[in-house]
C-alpha cells in the first residue's frame, strides 16, 4: 500500500477508536456493565458483545473494501476487553471478532486475537492498583517520568502502564512476524518504511489510549454525579436533624409550664410527646406523603392546644384528598405551624387561629400555613427574606427547599402588621415511598451542571 494510503489510514483509524468509544458510552447498559469490579458469566457475555459486534462489523468492512482498513480494531479490542473485563473477557471477545476473517481464511486471526485478550487479562490482574488502567496513556514518555518520580522515595520496579504499552508493542510485533512467516494467515497493515511501522505501531497504543480516555471521562464524571448525590443526602439530613432538637427543646418548655399547676395535662403532653418522637425514631425516611406529615402535624398541634386552650388556639384544614399522597421532604410544616403560634398568636390575648390548606396547581403541590395574628412589620419581614428565614426553623426550610429542590421550588411569606401572616411553599409534584428516590438525586445533579 502506498504510505500515504497508510498515512489516510492510520488518521482514520484513530477517528473510529474515539467514534466508537463515545458511541458506546451513550447507553447506560454499556456504562453499567463497563464500570463494574466484579462480573458475572452474563454480564461478560454482554460486555463482549457490546464490544465485539461492532468491531465484527468494521472486519467485514476490509474484506469488502480491500483500500478501508481503517475499521479492523480487532487487534486493539482483545487487548481492550481483556485489561478491562479479564482473561476470559478478552479471549471470548478476540474469538468473536476473528470469526469474519476465519470465514475468509485467515486462521490465524483466532488464535491470535485469543492471545492477544488472554495476556491483557493476566496483565490486569497484576495491577496493583485499578486506576493504573483506566489512566493508561501512549505518551511513554510520561511513563517512563512517573516511574522514575515514583522510585526515588520507594523504589519499584514494576510500572503497570509501562508494562501495558510494551504488551501492545510487542503483541503488535508477533502479528506483523505471523504475517510475514505464513501470509494470507492473518492481517497485518506493514511498511518497509520504518517511520511509517514505527507510526502503525504507535496508531495501535494511542487507538487504546483514546479509548480509555473517552471511558475514563465519562467513569470520573459518573463519580463527581455521585460525590453530587452524597454530599446532597448528607446535606439534607444534617438539616433535617436541626428540627427534631428544636421541636423538642420547644415542647419541653411547654411541658415544663405544665407540671406544677396541671399534672395531668402534663402527663396527656408528655404522652402525646412519645408518640411523636416514636414516630421520628422510627423512620429514616426523608420524604413522606403530606397525608403522614399532616397526621403529625395534628399530633403537635394536640400538645399546643393543651398548652394554649381550644379557646384560644383555632385549627382549620382545608385539604384536597389529591394532594395527600404527594411525597413531601420531612418534618416541612412543624417549624411552620410552630412559627404561627410562637410569633403570630402567643401574644394575643383573644388567641386566633391557623389555617391549613393543599392543594394541586398543575404538577405542582401548593401548601399554605396562615394565621391571623400580629403579622410582622414590613422592615422585619423584608430582613428575614434577605436572610432566608428569621429563625432556625424558617431559615432550615428555605435551606432544605433549595438543597431538594433547587430553582423548582419556592417559599413566600406574606404578611401584614396586625393582619396576619401566609406562608405558600410550592413544590414539584413527586409520588414515591421510602427513602429519598436515587433517581430524585440523580435528577438534581443533572439540572444544577
Amino acid at each position: 500500500m502506498e504510505p500515504r494510503l497508510i498515512w489516510v489510514n492510520l488518521l482514520v483509524k484513530l477517528g473510529v477508536a474515539a467514534a466508537v468509544s463515545s458511541s458506546l458510552v451513550r447507553s447506560l447498559e454499556f456504562k453499567s456493565l463497563l464500570f463494574r469490579e466484579e462480573r458475572s458469566l452474563r454480564q461478560k457475555i454482554y460486555l463482549v458483545l457490546w464490544f465485539a459486534l461492532p468491531i465484527t462489523v468494521g472486519v467485514w468492512i476490509r474484506f469488502s473494501a480491500q483500500s478501508f482498513l481503517a475499521g479492523d480494531l480487532s487487534f486493539e479490542t482483545a487487548l481492550l476487553l481483556g485489561v478491562i473485563g479479564g482473561r476470559w473477557t478478552g479471549v471470548l471477545g478476540g474469538m468473536v471478532m476473528a470469526v469474519p476473517g476465519v470465514l475468509h481464511g485467515e486462521w490465524a486471526l483466532l488464535p491470535f486475537l485469543a492471545l492477544c485478550g488472554l495476556v491483557a487479562g493476566q496483565l490486569r490482574t497484576m495491577a496493583l492498583d485499578k486506576e493504573d488502567i483506566w489512566s493508561f496513556s501512549p505518551f511513554i514518555d510520561l511513563s517512563i517520568y512517573r516511574l522514575i518520580r515514583r522510585n526515588l522515595p520507594t523504589p519499584r520496579l514494576f510500572d503497570w502502564q509501562i508494562m501495558f504499552f510494551t504488551t501492545i508493542i510487542g503483541m503488535r510485533f508477533v502479528q506483523s512476524q505471523m504475517a510475514r512467516y505464513f501470509p494470507h494467515s492473518i492481517f497485518s497493515l506493514d511498511s518497509s518504511n520504518l517511520w511509517i511501522e514505527a507510526a502503525i505501531y504507535a496508531a495501535s497504543a494511542m487507538a487504546i489510549g483514546i479509548e480509555l480516555k473517552v471511558f475514563n471521562s465519562v467513569r470520573i464524571q459518573i463519580k463527581l454525579e455521585e460525590q453530587e448525590r452524597l454530599l446532597l443526602h448528607a446535606r439534607m439530613e444534617a438539616l433535617q436533624n436541626q428540627i427534631n432538637p428544636h421541636f423538642l427543646f420547644n415542647t419541653l418548655n411547654s411541658i415544663s409550664s405544665l407540671v406544677r399547676f396541671d399534672p395531668d395535662r402534663a402527663r396527656d403532653v408528655i404522652s402525646k410527646l412519645a408518640t411523636i418522637l416514636r414516630r421520628l425514631l422510627s423512620t429514616g425516611d426523608s420524604f413522606v406523603p403530606l397525608r403522614e406529615e399532616v397526621e403529625f402535624i395534628d399530633n403537635y398541634l394536640d400538645i399546643e392546644v393543651v398548652r394554649f386552650g381550644p379557646e384560644k388556639l383555632r385549627v382549620v384544614k382545608d385539604l384536597d384528598p389529591a394532594s395527600l399522597d404527594v411525597m413531601v421532604p420531612s418534618m416541612i410544616l412543624q417549624p411552620l405551624v410552630e412559627n404561627s403560634i410562637k410569633h403570630g398568636l402567643a401574644s394575643m390575648v383573644e388567641g386566633g387561629s391557623i389555617h391549613l390548606r393543599s392543594r394541586m396547581a398543575d404538577s405542582s403541590l401548593v401548601i399554605e400555613v396562615e394565621d391571623d395574628g400580629v403579622g410582622i412589620e414590613a422592615a422585619q419581614l423584608a430582613k428575614s427574606t434577605r436572610v432566608r428565614g428569621a429563625g432556625i426553623g424558617m431559615s432550615n426550610i428555605y435551606e432544605r427547599l433549595e438543597v431538594l429542590y433547587g430553582d423548582a421550588a419556592r417559599m413566600t411569606v406574606d404578611s401584614h402588621e396586625g393582619k396576619g401572616t401566609l406562608v405558600r411553599i410550592r413544590l414539584p409534584r413527586l409520588q414515591s415511598t421510602g427513602a429519598v428516590p436515587e433517581a430524585f438525586y440523580e435528577e438534581r445533579s443533572s439540572t444544577r451542571r
